[in-house]
């Protein structure tokens, strides 16, 4: 982390930023703390340097704000000329002018919404009319104490420091400057088809490649840990897809943006906590923002910004689309076409059949399915055909409370699978991007992986042969040598081909056993082979 924030504040910056024209006052703190020396004599750090560190010191180790006051005041009374903020109070003060604050946004107990701009003056819900504060037997307590609050962290001060100085300025240019040459080749997303069309669509926007092009990701975690405690709070964080690969997915260029309290998941609520995102977003679409680059000599340019897409796993995608991953219809690219059955305790999709070429030898047999596969690839829905869907789902109370957002509406057949329509479509180019939503490769390799072994290996608690499985193709009539039978009092299930005899499971873990992967690249598998 000390790179990145010597990256932001170095002496460097101090050259290539405070010479050029000022773009807001409220940085005039700032580069007078740049370029105080700590203390008299002392070259190495900066007053805001070593404020900066310090308070990510405090961050990692837990420190209170008590301990760090004192902190403060031992460091003055031992170097009485030393150059520094007389509290922690003082500190975040600075420390906000960088960007690097944030705003507390109260929410209602059942989500419904947050007490924010038009409701920040409310005591009470707009929707469900709940307190907006913990009450004690019935009364408010002397101090007010919300339900929850959403923490937001602006979005435009944070990126504004990417231009800041020379060396990070250039390299947010990367994505046209270093971008592979070979039309057939994608060696970037910026080589991608949505981001090419994107462009087409806004060549204003496209025209000047400083403009920010950012990347966004949520999921839930439990910030207690492996306790019993069921807690899930959500981060959404920003990727800037401006910057060369092997940076802009580094911990230190990752911005996050909300931190969604718990207990439960957001859920179909997940917009009403992205609603100050959201208006940011269209903001800086809109608008823009004044920005120093360091390494123009104009100085100051209007920097947009564009969120090209989402990245997640398959529920918190339903969460963020509006499209429920539930169901007979749950695929979002086949939407109403989505090929599915019901089998025992679960639904099943087939059909991956046609997406072969049609001559292909696979399409006639019959082991698959039981039938021969003539059908085409699903069809490419347009924008139009998904507003035209968007246009019939009917508007939901948001919120989880029982008498309100918490009553669970059956949706109708011309609704599909929408639940919702996203508030990503209050951006005003979100319609017509190509690709809106991505899902997370990390989480879908890891099940695959864990399916395939567990059915390889006839691992009883995670292979998909089950007995259930094995009735359901005697059910489509196919594969008659893997039907259960009866021997006796007994129910037979015969050894199938594409699992391990029990001398093939040892040589496959002895071979497991003995791969060595390159330091940090993969945990020590031996220690978990018998």
């Amino acid at each position: 982390m000390f790179d990145v924030l010597d990256d932001i504040i170095s002496e460097d910056a101090d050259e290539d930023a405070v010479g050029g024209p000022s773009s807001n006052d409220q940085y005039d703190d700032l580069f007078a703390a740049l370029r105080s020396e700590l203390y008299p004599g002392v070259s190495s750090f900066s007053s805001l340097n070593f404020l900066v560190k310090l308070m990510h010191l405090k961050v990692l180790n837990k420190w209170t704000n008590k301990s760090f006051d004192e902190l403060l005041k031992l460091l003055k009374l031992a170097f009485p000329k030393i150059d520094l903020v007389e509290s922690h109070y003082e500190a975040k003060k600075l420390m906000t002018k960088m960007g690097l604050g944030y705003s507390s946004i109260h929410v209602c107990k059942n989500d419904c919404a947050l007490f924010w701009k038009e409701n920040s003056l409310k005591d009470t819900c707009p929707v469900c009319s709940e307190s907006r504060w913990k009450l004690q037997s019935g009364k408010r307590s002397g101090k007010n104490v919300p339900h929850k609050v959403l923490r937001y962290f602006p979005v435009g001060p944070r990126l504004k420091q990417l231009f800041a100085t020379s060396k990070i300025t250039k390299l947010m240019r990367w994505h046209s400057t270093g971008k592979s040459k070979d039309n057939d080749v994608m060696r970037y997303l910026v080589d991608g088809k949505s981001w090419q069309e994107f462009d087409k669509r806004h060549p204003q926007f496209a025209g000047d490649i400083r403009n920010v092009r950012l990347g966004l990701a949520a999921d839930g975690f439990n910030p207690f840990g492996n306790m019993s405690l069921s807690y899930s709070m959500w981060p959404v964080v920003l990727t800037t897809y401006n910057l060369p690969p092997w940076i802009c997915m580094k911990a230190e260029y990752v911005m996050l943006s909300l931190l969604i309290p718990g207990p439960q998941s957001p859920g179909k609520d997940m917009d009403v906590f992205l609603r100050p995102l959201i208006d940011e977003l269209k903001e800086l679409w809109v608008h823009g923002l004044d920005t120093r680059d360091a390494a123009s000599e104009n100085g100051v340019f209007r920097m947009r910004d564009a969120l090209l897409w989402t990245v997640n796993d398959f529920p918190a995608r339903s969460s963020l689309s509006g499209w429920s991953g539930q169901g007979y219809r749950a695929c979002p690219t086949c939407n109403e076409d989505t090929p599915s059955m019901r089998v025992i305790g679960k639904t099943a999709y087939f059909g991956h059949r046609r997406f072969l070429p049609t001559n292909h030898h696979w399409r006639s047999n019959l082991q698959f399915d039981g039938r021969t596969e003539r059908k085409r690839p699903p069809r490419r829905f347009s924008t139009t055909d998904i507003l035209e869907q968007l246009r019939r789902v009917k508007t939901g109370i948001p919120g989880k409370h029982p008498n309100y957002g918490g009553v669970k509406r059956k949706r109708g057949d011309d609704e599909l699978n929408w639940r919702k329509k996203s508030i990503f479509y209050e951006l005003p180019y979100w319609a017509t991007i190509e690709l809106k939503h991505n899902l997370d490769v990390m989480h879908i390799e890891k099940n695959m992986c864990d399916s395939l072994l567990g059915t390889l290996l006839a691992d009883p608690h995670k292979s998909k042969d089950t007995d259930n499985a094995r009735r359901d193709l005697a059910k489509l009539g196919i594969r008659h040598e893997l039907h259960l039978f009866e021997d006796g009092n007994k129910l037979m299930k015969p050894a199938a081909d594409y699992t391990f005899s029990e001398a093939n499971r040892r040589k496959f873990c002895r071979f497991i056993r003995s791969v060595k992967f390159p330091d940090g690249f993969a945990s020590n598998l031996s220690k978990n082979i018998a």
